[in-house]
């Protein structure tokens, strides 16, 4: 191996082993409480033995590994996308199969009694982003027993916001729930504007009572701050918390934004570049999917920080300890290209 190769290597594995992208964890954003997601009411019960006949399908379907990690029923690069991307049947899973469970068609998911007209939302945020919210209902004559699919739903969402307030570490925003009467479902769609990653929840409603001769379904209970704290050391996903600091905003579950190209402007037998390899340095400084600064403010600005789960110190922090690994790449490189010179 060439000195140059040398170094290049133990530059790489020093950016990957001292920035964490090597193994970075993902990063949890949250599920409705209000109404009560499946997801959620599943984790509540308990992944390990879950209460209710649905839960325990779900958790059969797909393990108990998918409820500890409730609040990641995601797409990392969804853009507003949500129909094409999700097919029919699969859109509680959002197209996961970890999820798969959260698909099984029954009539006996837990549910949470729900009335027509205003209705305050509740939304659980882990790691809070900028974003909207759209909410849909089912149509009615909806079938809880056969497999969920788009044109179930309500063409048009019946309650939409941008940037709710959070309140208690919940997002909490009104709509107007349109009448309705027996079992549906409530489907949400939480797209980040700060990143394309989006995040799905089916929230399984009864208004009124059931009809068709169903049982009354079980109720459906949100996880309570307790659970989710003891959950955390099940999760394989980091439960970056309200104010909690996030550094990447989201890690694994969202695809970092394209790095600018740049062509080499030379290399040797080996087809390496020492330009293209310092450019490749460079870039490690950027920060994907780093919170912008709102407008007529500074980077640090509170409420921006607060609304992206992270802290003042977060992106200086991100930036500089990349700023510190690229430099070191360079010397690196400079020192490998004097001694080939030398030679």
């Amino acid at each position: 191996m060439t000195s140059r190769r040398t170094a290049a290597a133990v530059t790489v594995t020093a950016l990957l082993g001292l920035s964490g992208l090597a193994s970075a964890p993902a990063f949890a954003h949250g599920s409705m409480t209000d109404p009560v997601s499946r997801v959620s009411a599943c984790y509540a019960e308990g992944p390990e033995a879950p209460r209710s006949a649905a839960c325990k399908a779900a958790v059969a379907a797909s393990g108990a590994q998918a409820f500890y990690d409730w609040n990641a029923v995601n797409i990392a690069n969804a853009a507003g996308k949500h129909r094409d991307l999700i097919p029919d049947g699969k859109l509680c899973s959002a197209g996961n199969d970890k999820y798969r469970g959260l698909d099984l068609a029954r009539a006996d998911w837990p549910a949470s009694r729900l009335d027509s007209g205003a209705h305050t939302f509740r939304y659980k945020g882990t790691a809070p982003h900028r974003g909207s919210f759209e909410l849909y209902v089912t149509k009615d004559g909806y079938d809880p027993t056969k497999p969920l699919t788009w044109s179930d739903l309500e063409a048009k969402p019946f309650a939409t916001v941008t940037d709710p307030r959070m309140e208690s570490g919940d997002y909490v925003f009104q709509g107007t729930v349109p009448k309705k009467s027996g079992r549906h479902l409530i489907y949400s769609i939480w797209q980040r504007s700060d990143s394309p990653e989006a995040f799905y929840t089916c929230s399984d409603v009864v208004f009124g009572e059931e009809t068709g001769g169903a049982a009354p379904a079980p109720t459906a209970s949100a996880p309570s701050e307790e659970q989710i704290e003891d959950g955390k050391d099940e999760s394989s996903v980091e439960h970056g918390g309200h104010g909690d600091a996030d550094p990447s905003t989201g890690a694994e579950e969202t695809a970092a934004a394209p790095a600018p190209t740049t062509a080499g402007t030379g290399g040797d037998a080996g087809g390496e570049s020492p330009d293209a390899a310092e450019t490749a340095g460079a870039e490690a400084t950027q920060v994907p999917n780093a919170p912008a600064p709102a407008a007529g403010s500074g980077a640090g600005s509170d409420e921006l920080l607060a609304e992206t789960g992270g802290d003042a110190g977060t992106p200086y922090l991100a930036v500089g300890g990349a700023a510190v690994l690229a430099l070191g790449a360079a010397v690196l490189f400079g020192t490998a290209r004097r001694r080939r010179t030398q030679q």
